[in-house]
């Protein structure tokens, strides 16, 4: 019977944190656009959070299962619980099955567009473990199974399709950030994955190439929120800006370093929290 730690440290828990600020920052936008009656707050908070927690329980059981062959062959990966051996397939499934029946219970309790809709996420979830046998773009499918969560966050409180431009620009924003993340963080299986055959921009380009795509990718997410604060017609939205994007730098600067650290996985969930800030001022009235 595996332990609760097990269990934890199998769906990555912690890494939540990343998703859910930007679930609630595409909350927040949504609220501020609601034209009909707004919707009843708490309950609309709970369904969400219930939504982000399944969909991100079932996301990292999917990665973890669909991975876990390649993940016992490689040194820095094969302490992993399915690997060695700590938790089973059958209790890995189950995981699966848990957090998607709690996604769908969300799905069917917010209705609507995030019901009629629900589908999308988990096809990306299955999608983007699989893309690193083909293409080295399968870092843009980490970040657009992220990016999906403001989109979702913001259907969630305007009830409403197609989404708005802030939405799409807080989608775009997380798509570049979790992306340009995912290719600093790949340098280190580098030589792992060329032996492995496996598709990754720093296996396929390099290093060097590698981080200058981060770079660019970082941009692109300091652009998004830019054009987000040029919505906002707020003063105070810009300087609220200023700590997510020195957080952006910081983590470009981490991901110099051929291992990143615990320091590197701190900046991405403190710059969640940051964006999280910028979108509640920028909407302030």
């Amino acid at each position: 019977m595996p332990t609760i730690k097990i269990l934890g440290n199998f769906v990555k828990i912690e890494h939540t944190l990343f998703s859910l600020p930007m679930l609630f920052a595409g909350l927040l936008a949504g609220l501020s656009q609601k034209t009909g009656q707004a919707p009843a707050l708490f309950p609309l908070i709970a369904w969400v959070l219930l939504a982000g927690a399944g969909a991100r329980t079932l996301a990292l059981a999917l990665n973890r299962i669909l991975d876990r062959a390649i993940d016992g062959r490689n040194p820095r990966t094969r302490a992993r619980e399915l690997p060695s051996g700590r938790l089973s397939l059958a209790a890995a499934w189950a995981v699966a099955a848990a957090g998607g029946l709690l996604y769908l219970a969300a799905a069917l309790g917010l209705g609507g567009w995030c019901l009629r809709l629900a589908a999308i996420p988990p096809l990306v979830f299955i999608l983007y473990p699989l893309m690193k046998r083909f293409t080295p773009a399968a870092h843009l499918g980490v970040g657009l199974g992220l990016g999906l969560a403001p989109l979702g966050g913001w259907m969630a409180a305007a009830q409403a399709w197609p989404p708005s431009l802030a939405a799409c620009l807080l989608g775009g924003f997380t798509l570049c950030w979790v992306s340009g993340f995912d290719v600093l963080y790949a340098i280190q299986d580098m030589d792992f994955d060329r032996r492995e055959g496996l598709h990754s921009i720093p296996a396929r380009f390099g290093a060097r190439a590698a981080r200058l795509s981060a770079l660019f990718l970082h941009l692109g997410a300091l652009a998004c929120l830019i054009g987000l604060g040029l919505g906002f017609g707020n003063a105070w939205a810009w300087l609220a800006l200023a700590p997510a994007a020195l957080l952006l730098g910081l983590e470009q600067w981490l991901g110099s370093s051929l291992d990143p650290g615990s320091r590197f996985f701190t900046v991405n969930a403190w710059l969640g929290f940051a964006v999280l800030l910028y979108v509640a001022v920028g909407l302030w009235r």
